[in-house]
């Protein structure tokens, strides 16, 4: 069964099982009909997310094991309600005493029946596995004692290794030699590491489940839980790191008998669409998150911040450049130091390749290299899907296009060197032969690609790049964040067509804003002289000054959006010095995680303390408080907009009333219950329509846009769902009020008369938006 909407808990131990059952009354009496339940198989133990798998046949015992979860799913059925689990093919934590799998292996080596498992180039480390988990080089540890045998087991602090057999008698360096892994400094992940990770996480290890045998081993518990009723949906995490997400999405349809409602945590790019083959039901919703936040963001405003931004805080490496141009210097910053080791892998492949062909056996592995680099930080999307021996969809063909073949070629200094590219784009396309290591390249190839852009965009340009930060998300464009409505109404139009049951989200665990939070900074690209205003008069306030510019910047626009102005909800100011030390970490720009640089970090989180978390926070507040009600009103415009255009929408725990937070682990807290609020009200009216309605918003319900007429039309963003629901929002509301309201903008309804289930009020033909939002920023019409 599809859902009508869904409501994400973040369990940990700290909120288990047994806490999310209590809060199932409340859930069902909210209106969703699914709780969608975070990583519930066994975890590193105290992981606060459960991405970090160490047993896939187990439910954690952390959060109450398998029986708590049943009891869970009975105690949900009762109220009515399903389960969505989040599942993690991709990766295991790389913690050998807690992996049983990984310990078989280092203690076995290749031979083991488990080394099929993950994916490790053996070739590569001379037949051992590369463990970068010491603090300091080998030689070191050794001479401070730091490792030693106890018991049979290599220990090293808090860490244990197995021993091969017949080696436990050997001294402590011969012992070491006699191992089927290699431990070393942390450092050498970048470059010497020899087994697929998660993005850059050397603690999180990639898993073959390409392979039909470890598919089976590792889906069999969920598969189970599926058949037995327990679970009704899926969504699964980072499809785009597997070998082949299309096959495997069609072994995991096919294991489940189709009974689950499955979404993926794809992230597309502007105009990009998900595979048609794929048998889903469509994503997780980071591109419906990037439409709404756009339509409700001015894009007059928005370039001026962006002016403003590069005279006064752009980053002297990115002073008069352009979001794009931050991407490429980010990309090249990552694909030559962070993913080094993922790119000498892809040159061993491509070299094996051209050592089998007498045709190609003279491309040097430099050129080699260099073609691989230049291509990957030109693939415009987070991979191209391709599979190696078959047609190339044109969509791949666009990601690894002629245009950035030729332009990756300019960086050779001979034309015969630069052939080296187009055996690369070749083999990343899938079509220069069908070997295993064409298949390796291709697949590896597409998951570098992946990998480059979550750590280049995601993790590194976004933190760079910071003219209005409500635009930097997941998915999200900060170099053109507002979308216009018609072009927001053709996506809607295109996700009724072809995608109606995919999920929608404004918040999730992973967003580095709240949704409450980008509408207060959103704000801003209706006034931005507002913005001006704010930072003079800032400007000497604050007795410990910003290392620098770019993170003054950024910090006074969180401060906007994370000082609400409604009693009893200011979130603590000290909850902003580690998001904002975690931001100036991914930019990379004056300290990072690897490098650190004391001193800077210091210096930034004095100032966010003696600034925007400290006394200068009254000073935000006044701005803020002037601003309250038109963030108000984008923010329960973009929540109604959420919950009733076309796909299913998923609720963050919180974020039923108002609920601000910042990045992660800000935003994982343990759930709690609140005060209901306007936001609260609406939530709960749109997902009791949808519950008692759901043929009006599912598959087969439709999607029209309803424009409104008058001096003010622009404000309005309205829409029909099946000729029986209209949603009616108040658009970029400052900018309204600033040009004299709504005057005489009205709406034609369709034939018939309408009630507005927020206020009771009965209307008909052509209301004055005036009198129709007179209550609230927004209208839920249904026709009686």
């Amino acid at each position: 069964m599809t859902p009508t909407a869904t409501y994400r808990l973040q369990l940990q131990p700290d909120f288990p099982f047994s806490a999310a059952a209590k809060a199932v009354p409340y859930l069902a009496a909210l209106g969703v009909s699914h709780l969608h339940l975070s990583p519930v198989l066994e975890a590193v133990p105290g992981s606060t997310h459960g991405y970090d798998v160490v047993d896939h046949s187990t439910v954690r015992a952390e959060l109450g094991g398998e029986e708590g979860l049943r009891r869970l799913a009975g105690r949900a059925r009762e109220h009515g309600l399903g389960i969505v689990l989040d599942i993690v093919p991709n990766h295991m934590a790389a913690e050998p005493r807690h992996n049983k799998a990984l310990w078989e292996v280092l203690r076995e080596g290749r031979n083991s029946p488990y080394a099929r498992w993950f994916d490790i180039d053996w070739a590569a480390g001379d037949g051992k596995l590369l463990l970068p988990v010491l603090a300091g080089p080998i030689g070191e540890e050794l001479d401070a004692g730091g490792l030693s045998v106890e018991d049979g087991v290599l220990h090293h602090g808090d860490q244990r290794f197995p021993l091969a057999p017949g080696s436990e008698h050997l001294g402590l360096p011969e012992l070491l030699d006699a191992q089927h892994y290699r431990l070393a400094w942390w450092r050498l992940a970048r470059t010497e590491l020899n087994y697929r990770r998660f993005f850059t996480i050397s603690e999180l290890i990639g898993l073959r489940v390409e392979d039909p045998e470890v598919f089976a081993a590792t889906h069999a518990k969920i598969i189970e839980l599926v058949r037995d009723g327990v679970v009704q949906g899926l969504r699964i995490d980072h499809p785009d790191g597997l070998a082949d997400p299309e096959e495997y999405l069609r072994r995991l349809h096919e294991a489940t008998a189709g009974q689950c409602w499955t979404v993926v945590e794809k992230i597309l790019a502007d105009d990009e669409v998900l595979p048609a083959g794929w048998p889903v039901a469509g994503t997780t919703g980071y591109d419906a998150l990037r439409h709404i936040d756009g339509v409700f963001t001015d894009p007059v405003g928005a370039e001026a911040l962006e002016m403003r931004y590069r005279d006064v805080a752009a980053p002297v490496g990115d002073r008069g450049g352009y979001w794009e141009g931050t991407v490429r210097r980010a990309a090249y910053k990552v694909v030559f130091h962070e993913l080094a080791a993922e790119i000498s892998t892809l040159v061993r492949t491509a070299q094996r390749v051209c050592a089998a062909d007498p045709a190609l056996r003279d491309h040097a592995p430099w050129a080699l290299r260099a073609a691989i680099r230049e291509l990957l930080v030109r693939v415009p999307v987070y991979r191209p899907y391709t599979t190696a021996g078959g047609p190339c969809p044109e969509a791949a063909e666009a990601a690894v296009s002629a245009e950035s073949a030729r332009q990756a070629k300019t960086v050779f200094p001979v034309e015969r060197e630069a052939t080296a590219v187009d055996v690369v784009r070749e083999l990343a396309l899938g079509r220069l032969g069908t070997g295993p290591d064409h298949t390796a390249f291709c697949a590896r190839f597409a998951q570098t690609a992946s990998a480059l852009r979550a750590k280049s965009v995601e993790d590194t340009a976004f933190y760079r790049y910071v003219p209005l930060i409500s635009a930097n998300e997941v998915g999200g464009d900060p170099g053109s964040p507002a979308v216009s409505p018609e072009r927001f109404h053709a996506y809607c139009a295109r996700l009724a067509r072809d995608w109606p049951a995919t999920g929608t989200v404004l918040t999730t665990h992973d967003t580095k804003r709240s949704a409450d939070v980008r509408a207060g900074i959103a704000v801003l690209s209706e006034c931005p002289e507002r913005w001006d205003e704010l930072l003079e008069e800032l400007a000497g306030a604050v007795p410990m000054p910003a290392p620098d510019p770019q993170v003054a910047w950024q910090a006074w626009q969180t401060a906007v959006g994370f000082t609400p102005a409604a009693e009893g909800i200011l979130p603590e100011g000290s909850r902003m010095v580690p998001a904002l030390l975690k931001s100036v970490r991914e930019a990379g720009l004056h300290t990072s995680w690897t490098e650190a640089e004391p001193l800077y970090e210091q210096a930034v989180a004095a100032f966010v303390e003696a600034g925007p978390a400290g006394p200068a926070r009254r000073t935000v507040a006044a701005l803020s408080s002037a601003l309250a009600p038109y963030a108000r009103a984008s923010a329960l415009g973009a929540a109604l907009v959420q919950l009733t255009m076309p796909g299913v929408p998923d609720l963050y725990q919180g974020t039923e009333r108002a609920y601000f937070a910042l990045v992660d682990p800000d935003n994982r807290r343990p759930f709690r219950t609140g005060p209901p609020d306007d936001k609260t009200v609406i939530t709960t009216a749109a997902l009791r329509l949808r519950g008692e309605r759901p043929e009006l918003f599912g598959e087969s319900g439709t999607y029209t846009p309803l424009p409104a007429a008058g001096p003010a039309s622009s404000h309005c963003l309205a829409f029909v769902r099946s000729g029986r629901v209209i949603t009616l929002t108040t658009r970029l509301p400052y900018g309204l009020e600033r040009s004299g309201g709504w005057r005489s903008t009205e709406l034609a309804l369709p034939p018939g008369r309408w009630r507005d289930v927020l206020t009771g009020r009965e209307v008909s033909g052509a209301p004055r938006l005036t009198e129709l939002l007179d209550q609230f920023p927004v209208a839920l019409l249904t026709a009686d």
